[in-house]
């Protein structure tokens, strides 16, 4: 309490502070600083985002374009496989009809730039027939992932295998092919086109992707076809354990994310989807760093600009400060003499109105809020309530124990009272001697009831030494009254006199009880006392 009320205190908490303009000058300076760094936070942050956006737009047109032009490109191939397997099916294989299909080999070479040969291959992975000019003999590709599949599978569809450098020229190859079958429908060959890989990485050498962005064409099987960059370590790797078949594909076939390479450990904006009617997943990637490279730049260029502009403006701000502290140290001196008389005159006051003692209020308090809380109930017509209370045998313990004693033991059961005031309305004081009140304002009978019987358990509960008390520990008999005051028919007086009427009655009837003008609630052990006073 010294320190809340003590002069510094009183000065920071009350009036200095609410006409000080520094607390307003400084904050004011901070709030603008932080209001410019956050809105060049936030427009960075936001510029980020819409380069970002652009980024994934662009590599979702990308993915797109690289989809297309692997579907036209099989597509075409593997038409003219189709057309292939049902001419071999259909007319068998006969010298006559194997030269014929020679010429129309070569002729469809010629008309489709992406292909770099088609061939058909007997059971047994020897060569029938070719689009090349002279058909090589002695070669066999029995031991080709494409023939051991379609060998083992009965499947009619395309397959697109592995990349793999062709027998005849070196060169590398994406396969496509299709399985041939004998008129009773077991395994009778393959009919097989290769692409030129030169023709996929030609068409993606075209796209600007930056120099850390990437592209690549895999088959169903997470298999690598080509990638640029162009790698030939790459080509043929096993990718389906990578996040984007892992953990993208399998729940969409179209998407973009932000994914880091497990190739170079490069985090790209990728686009990926899978093409329609054919084993094929393509990716179109960019580098986020890439992307985002401008963006640094324009956010470097606009903090070194806002920093200027903060350090300009704390700069005034602190110049401000200092001119607004001096006025404010001299308002100080000047309002010392005023807050010292404030703070007496509130001692005296609250002196005036407290009890010494137990530090309720006094019976001056008490009498003023009586008559206001009861003009009060008349106007809103709300029940008052009052409770009295005195300590049993009281003269008897300070015969025994000694005034000391007995003020202490007052000061304990005032503070059960202060306690018991739960609501700010709520008021207890010291009445006179060791007789104590409650007034609980909007409490009818019922509710003032079960605070005075509260107040009496938790008094009794203490279990403060009195030998010259029956049960040997200190008890307080209570009265109660609790009515809804009406106007020009009651006064105040009335409620105290039909508690302290109350209060009598708990008495006579045996001490350490609650009693209203009606009955009277016995505590447990009220009998033996009831018996001692008779």
């Amino acid at each position: 309490m010294a320190d809340s009320n003590s002069l510094p205190a009183r000065m920071m908490g009350s009036g200095f502070k609410r006409f000080s303009l520094l607390p307003l000058a400084i904050t004011f300076v901070v709030v603008v600083c932080m209001s410019l760094l956050a809105i060049q936070v936030w427009m960075a942050w936001r510029a980020r985002d819409v380069q970002l956006s652009e980024a994934a737009r662009e590599s979702a047109n990308l993915a797109q374009s690289v989809a297309q032009h692997a579907y036209d490109t099989i597509k075409e191939t593997d038409t003219a496989l189709i057309g292939l397997v049902e001419r071999i099916e259909k007319d068998g294989i006969s010298d006559l009809e194997l030269n014929r299909i020679h010429e129309l080999l070569a002729m469809r070479v010629a008309e489709l730039p992406q292909l770099h040969g088609i061939f058909v291959y007997a059971k047994d992975g020897s060569w029938l027939v070719n689009s090349q000019k002279v058909l090589l003999k002695n070669l066999n590709n029995a031991d080709r992932e494409y023939f051991k599949h379609h060998q083992s599978n009965a499947e009619r569809g395309p397959h697109i295998g592995p990349p793999v450098r062709s027998k005849s020229t070196g060169d590398w190859i994406i396969t496509v092919s299709r399985r041939i079958n004998l008129p009773d429908g077991s395994f009778g060959g393959v009919a097989l086109a290769t692409i030129d890989m030169k023709y996929f990485k030609e068409f993606y050498d075209k796209f600007s992707i930056g120099e850390r962005g990437a592209i690549f064409i895999a088959n169903g099987e997470g298999i690598l076809l080509l990638r640029r960059p162009f790698d030939e370590k790459m080509l043929g790797k096993d990718i389906s354990q990578f996040p984007l078949f892992k953990d993208y594909l399998s729940k969409g076939p179209v998407g973009t994310a932000s994914i880091k390479s497990k190739l170079d450990g490069v985090t790209r904006i990728n686009s990926y989807r899978r093409v329609e009617e054919y084993p094929l997943v393509v990716s179109a990637a960019l580098s986020q760093d890439e992307v985002l490279g401008s963006w640094r730049s324009d956010v470097y260029l606009q903090f070194m600009v806002g920093g200027i502009l903060v350090l300009l403006i704390s700069s005034l701000g602190y110049r401000m400060a200092r001119q607004i502290n001096i006025r404010s140290q001299t308002e100080q001196k000047l309002m010392l003499a005023g807050v010292e008389l404030e703070l007496i005159n509130e001692t005296l006051s609250r002196l005036a109105n407290q009890d010494g003692l137990t530090g309720l209020a006094n019976r001056r308090h008490f009498d003023g809020s009586l008559m206001g809380e009861f003009n009060r109930a008349q106007r809103g017509e709300s029940s008052l309530g009052l409770i009295m209370i005195d300590v049993d045998f009281f003269k008897k313990y300070n015969d025994i124990y000694g005034h000391v004693a007995g003020d202490e033991c007052l000061r304990k059961i005032g503070k059960v009272l202060a306690y018991s005031m739960r609501r700010p309305g709520d008021l207890a004081a010291r009445y006179g001697g060791e007789e104590m009140v409650v007034l609980l304002p909007g409490t009818d009978l019922a509710g003032t009831l079960a605070v005075a019987e509260s107040i009496r358990g938790a008094v009794q509960s203490m279990e403060i030494s009195h030998t010259g008390n029956p049960l040997g520990v200190v008890t307080v008999s209570i009265g109660v009254e609790a009515f809804s005051p009406i106007h020009l028919e009651n006064e105040p007086i009335e409620l105290v006199e039909a508690a302290d009427k109350a209060l009598y009655k708990a008495k006579e009837a045996g001490r350490n009880q609650v009693c209203y003008a009606f009955s009277c609630r016995r505590s447990a052990t009220s009998e033996s006392l009831s018996a001692f006073s008779r």
